[in-house]
């Protein structure tokens, strides 16, 4: 009766209504058939199946959503089947195809798969295996794929997740060869251990070198390549930060681009921006670090602090100075390419102290917000003051501007 009333009032308000019950993974079928049925009778049109806790094996799930297929009263092609799996076991992305093989025409995937606990289906691992068993699925996304790379680079820079090495079709190892034997076949025969190409996932590799000899025509040309459409303003933007690279740094990758072109736009509005920074560490005396800021009022703020360490000294001089209580959850650093000249690349998590909540709505449980922060610079210090700066100017702006209210382009739920 529940289930009726619900999907009716949600018909009151919309056209297209998706019910989802609950942990469907664990529930009795025959039990199962019925509630969806009764969500059908009072208008539902998607039906979205749950393995709330990735519970279920990929035989279990096919066989789940193959009977609610045939057995739900009142199923009929108007009727979207959804699938929608957690990764707690491994095996969400073969639990989503498997569930897509039994006829299931809608997906609920992630970005890199982030999630609750072990994370959810990641949205790039079904494309690309979609796309690459056509022959064993026959059926199409719409998808730019070779948008796949960017938009997982994208997510991680704004959420401060790193996506791991090793990760499926995004992590940087995915078109990696080191065994003797893989390396001896790729040159011989590139298929051979590729079942698709780097580019097909937006992964472009070229000759095109570029260093401080380059001049922005090159540069603008690369970017574009690479799927970044920048104005003039833009361009002068990215090219003042390139040439300042290129000084310091011999050759130019497309990973340098990449981390400098997220570096320079994919961020908050400044509203404390780094002016200067000086450190003094080693073996011989306590560290210390002296910090310049840009605040909202265009006065430039200086502060020192002392700490265990110059990124400790750094961030305590940053507290100093915009004054806004947060804990420091996650701190991530990894160099963008290999050498001693590579770029260094810092993701931190932080969250505020009695500041903006977000409810979970499905229990009710209230949770702090986290915000994730992004720097890259060739000095790694550089670079941990930039991702400091860039997460707290995400807390400013959305306890400023949301009254406590997160905007949906801020934060990210802790669960």
């Amino acid at each position: 009766q529940r289930v009726s009333e619900m999907v009716a009032y949600a018909k009151s308000l919309c056209a297209d209504v998706e019910f989802s019950p609950e942990d469907a993974g664990r529930s009795e079928p025959e039990f199962l058939y019925v509630v969806l049925g009764e969500a059908i009778k009072a208008g539902a049109t998607t039906l979205n199946i749950p393995d709330t806790v990735g519970y279920t094996t990929p035989d279990e799930f096919y066989k789940l959503i193959d009977g609610i297929i045939k057995n739900t009263p009142g199923m009929h092609e108007g009727i979207t089947v959804s699938v929608h799996c957690h990764d707690d076991l491994g095996l969400a992305t073969a639990n989503t195809l498997a569930g897509i093989r039994a006829g299931a025409r809608q997906a609920e995937v992630t970005v890199n798969g982030i999630g609750e606990r072990a994370g959810n289906t990641s949205l790039e691992e079904v494309v690309m295996a979609l796309k690459t068993r056509h022959p064993v699925f026959g059926l199409e996304t719409g998808i730019e794929t070779q948008q796949l790379s960017r938009i997982s680079k994208l997510v991680s820079n704004y959420t401060g997740i790193l996506v791991q090495p090793n990760k499926a079709i995004v992590g940087s190892n995915a078109f990696a060869h080191e065994a003797g034997i893989h390396q001896d076949g790729m040159l011989k025969h590139q298929s051979t251990y590729e079942i698709m190409r780097p580019e097909d996932v937006g992964v472009n590799q070229t000759n095109l070198v570029l260093g401080k000899h380059s001049g922005r025509a090159a540069l603008r040309n690369r970017l574009a390549e690479m799927g970044h459409s920048l104005d003039d303003v833009e361009l002068d933007k990215a090219f003042a930060r390139f040439k300042d690279l290129a000084d310091r740094k011999k050759v130019i990758t497309d990973l340098d681009l990449e981390a400098l072109i997220a570096d320079e736009f994919y961020k908050p509005r400044d509203v404390y921006l780094l002016n200067g920074l000086q450190v003094t560490c080693g073996t011989m005396g306590m560290p210390t670090a002296t910090v310049r800021l840009r605040g909202p009022d265009g006065i430039v703020h200086t502060q020192a602090a002392i700490g265990t360490g110059p990124v400790d000294a750094t961030y305590k001089a940053i507290d100093s100075i915009v004054n806004v209580p947060c804990t420091l959850l996650e701190f991530n650093i990894h160099a963008i390419t290999e050498g001693i000249d590579a770029l260094g690349e810092v993701t931190v998590r932080i969250q505020s102290e009695g500041g903006a909540t977000t409810m979970d709505a499905q229990s009710e449980v209230e949770y702090m917000r986290v915000y994730g922060g992004h720097g890259a610079d060739s000095d790694i210090i550089v670079a941990s003051a930039k991702a400091y700066i860039n997460a707290l100017n995400k807390l400013i702006v959305a306890q400023t501007e949301g009254k406590g209210k997160v905007p949906n382009d801020f934060g990210v739920m802790l669960g």
